[in-house]
């Protein structure tokens, strides 16, 4: 088992594999699940780098790279440095670890599907794990201002409503039964400002 962990091809995919999925955690939080399969990932490649030694010049550029990358994701049409991103991961994945000689220690086949792979892959899910983010409502709010819609909770300070075939979290001044069918007369953010109305259902 000690022999499988210290080989440089073993160890350096359980660290790219940690530092997708780190990567992954930070854009993408939820269940922990991420977390604790990176913190694995990187505890048997750091058991790794402590046996084979690590250089310092490649951990430098490993670290560099990640600043183009960051860059590519921001806006698009800047392929060029995703690709300088590649570059910088490939040459410091070769030699990562020191090597005897000239001689890369990882698989350079190896380290180049490894970095296109992981950097392309990581390119697409933060990319549009941020244009998620920054996505405006599919929603005009405002459409709704005169809607009529039945309270699914009681309604005062805070309470639900059902209006154009969705649920709502709505406020009222007056005090509003469940059942009741209300008008919405304004929003603040995402809350519907309602009132009671006669009109049957």
């Amino acid at each position: 088992m000690e022999t499988f962990l210290l080989n440089p091809n073993i160890a350096y995919l359980f660290l790219v594999t940690g530092s997708v999925l780190t990567l992954l955690a930070i854009v993408t939080p939820g269940t922990g699940i991420l977390e604790v399969a990176a913190l694995f990932c990187l505890a048997l490649a750091g058991y790794a780098l402590f046996n084979l030694g690590i250089n310092l010049w490649a951990l430098i550029l490993l670290v560099l790279s990640i600043v183009p990358f960051i860059y590519s994701i921001r806006k698009p049409k800047r392929e060029w440095a995703l690709a300088l991103s590649i570059l910088g991961l490939i040459l410091s994945s070769l030699y990562i670890f020191p090597p005897s000689g000239w001689a890369p220690r990882v698989d350079p086949l190896f380290a180049i599907l490894g970095s296109v792979l992981s950097s392309g892959f990581l390119w697409l899910v933060v990319r549009k794990t941020i244009q998620a983010h920054l996505a405006r409502p599919a929603h005009d709010l405002s459409s709704l201002i005169g809607q009529i819609g039945e309270a699914k909770t009681e309604i005062h300070e805070t309470g639900s409503v059902q209006v154009a075939g969705e649920l709502w979290t709505a406020r009222s001044q007056k005090s509003i039964p469940a059942g009741k069918m209300v008008r919405v007369v304004g929003r603040e953010g995402f809350v519907l400002v309602v009132e009671p109305t006669e009109k049957v259902k």
